[in-house]
């Protein structure tokens, strides 16, 4: 949910995030990420890349924290 928060994704709940990521990135569809499937599809998947480095990035906490 935090990270949904700091990246804007607060039109969904977090287990609709969760699903969203799952499908796009799980590629055998068992449920579960592999350290491999993971960064397989974060790389491939330029919109995951930026969420992830945004959550990474500590100025967008800030930012939030800021404007309460």
């Amino acid at each position: 949910q935090a990270i949904q928060a700091i990246n804007g994704y607060t039109d969904m709940s977090a287990e609709e995030f969760t699903d969203m990521i799952f499908k796009k990135i799980d590629v055998n569809n068992d449920g579960e990420l592999t350290l491999e499937e993971f960064i397989n599809g974060v790389e491939q998947h330029e919109d995951l890349m930026e969420l992830i480095t945004k959550s990474f990035d500590l100025s967008n906490v800030l930012k939030v924290i800021q404007n309460g």
